[in-house]
């Protein structure tokens, strides 16, 4: 197994993935300010770990599988202690959205990669603002600091959850001749 500066980031991310469940849920007034700003560090490693990997020339194959195994499970786990906390069909309904997006993307991606044509389904803008407006509402989520934050959050969980549609959209579109192929 190679080891790098982007690999040590995604493996810091996934270190501190227990850390922030375990802060979640502490019943302490201060809790979920340090769960979000776990939760922000995880995400700000997100961005850094691809950076370097490019700005470094440290793109590994181990890198590009164990990156976005570690951005999912962080952005799932976060929205599934989410769903529980706020017991809110209007929180549930753009998580799974978001969850379900992910599977799907995952799928196309690993069977457009059996095809050879794994470029067809590769990041696009709009999934890197999706992911920002995500990370950025789960933050505020967590956070609660107050009223207004929680309602910013989930208009931008909602903005998230449209990119989310569009994106899903881009990517089956890029692979439609190749999943009607016959």
């Amino acid at each position: 197994m190679p080891f790098n500066l982007p690999i040590a980031l995604t493996l810091f991310r996934l270190f501190l993935l227990p850390i922030f469940v375990v802060l979640f849920y502490l019943p302490y007034s201060w809790t979920p300010f340090v769960a979000a700003f776990v939760f922000w560090l995880a995400a700000l490693t997100d961005a850094l770990d691809g950076y370097a990997a490019r700005k470094l020339k440290q793109l590994t194959r181990f890198g590009a599988f164990l990156d976005p195994v570690a951005d999912k499970l962080m952005v799932i786990t976060a929205l599934v202690l989410l769903v529980d906390q706020y017991a809110d069909i209007w929180l549930t309904l753009p998580a799974l959205f978001m969850i379900g997006r992910e599977i799907v993307i995952s799928a196309l991606r690993e069977w457009m990669a059996e095809l050879g044509k794994r470029g067809t389904v590769a990041v696009s803008w709009i999934g890197k603002y999706k992911t920002a407006a995500q990370m950025v509402a789960i933050i505020g989520l967590i956070w609660q600091y107050n009223p207004l934050m929680i309602q910013a959050a989930f208009v931008l969980l909602y903005i998230a959850a449209v990119l989310t549609f569009w994106s899903k959209m881009s990517y089956i579109l890029a692979a439609w001749k190749d999943l009607t192929a016959e």
